[in-house]
């Protein structure tokens, strides 16, 4: 994705993966083969490749920088947390990433997570002389206090679903002192607010960015592939209450559809950001290049 500019606001992508992922078979439990192999053949080809059969998914963090803030927006999966294959890749593209950006720990003021899942949390603590400690020490993290609640609940009662990394990715943050827990309504500054989505997590948000007039949104995992804009219904298996996300995703789609809205998804392949079209029930995602 190239540096997006909205207003006085700029929006980088630090990628940490990229490349064919999964079956949309084995994501979607609603997925329809006739009905997806046709909407995948009218589809830009960056989104699936057609030799593995696979989705094409990235793991990426966007770098937003507003007059008084360096905010990073979801953290990747992180490194030395042990996850099993296939979360299992190398690590180091995002810490080059990072510094071709040209950024450091220090530089980073703010941290948001859309949610708590495995892969938006895990650069938020490094394992240093064997603790996990913040690995932007001068941010301050925000994480939505329902979300957090729900995974410290979890913890607490044995149970481990997807995702729940809570113990050192982000226990650890409030037990430094560096994490704002919001609600619904929190502003970071003019440019940075938050629309609840849930569904995917129990709290997910997007972040709204505006500036002079323009209106940008990472939409985090509201949708993971643009094939939930043709088919919105089409929930994952990583999402807590798979109606409720459908829910979330036709709003949110219905809201932006033929608006100059530009949508930044965290797991669309580059170029990422896009636009949103109607199209009698359906959407359409189109890449902006």
């Amino acid at each position: 994705m190239q540096t997006l500019t909205i207003g006085d606001v700029t929006i980088t992508s630090i990628i940490e993966r990229d490349g064919p992922w999964r079956k949309p078979e084995d994501m979607f439990p609603a997925y329809d083969p006739e009905i997806g192999r046709r909407h995948l053949a009218e589809m830009d080809p960056v989104v699936f490749d057609p030799a593995s059969g696979r989705m094409v998914i990235t793991y990426q963090t966007f770098v937003v920088r507003t007059p008084k803030h360096m905010v990073l927006i979801d953290t990747c999966t992180g490194e030395d947390k042990g996850h099993p294959p296939p979360f299992d890749f190398p690590k180091q593209p995002w810490l080059d990433n990072l510094r071709a950006a040209g950024l450091g720990f220090e530089d980073i003021t703010h941290v948001f997570c859309t949610h708590l899942h495995i892969d938006h949390t895990g650069w938020n603590t490094m394992l240093r002389n064997g603790r996990w400690v913040a690995t932007f020490p001068k941010a301050k993290y925000i994480f939505h206090k329902g979300e957090y609640a729900h995974w410290e609940a979890m913890t607490k009662q044995g149970a481990n679903p997807p995702g729940n990394v809570w113990t050192y990715n982000c226990r650890p943050i409030v037990e430094a002192g560096q994490a704002l827990l919001v609600d619904d309504a929190y502003q970071l500054d003019d440019t940075f607010s938050l629309t609840p989505t849930p569904g995917h997590s129990p709290h997910h948000c997007c972040v709204d960015i505006r500036s002079r007039g323009q209106h940008a949104v990472v939409t985090g995992d509201m949708m993971h592939h643009a094939l939930q804009c043709r088919e919105p219904s089409w929930s994952t298996i990583f999402d807590t209450d798979k109606e409720q996300a459908a829910k979330s995703r036709r709003s949110f789609l219905g809201k932006v559809a033929d608006t100059s809205t530009l949508v930044l998804p965290i797991h669309f392949p580059s170029p990422t950001v896009g636009r949103v079209a109607a199209d009698g029930e359906r959407f359409r995602y189109n890449f902006v290049r």
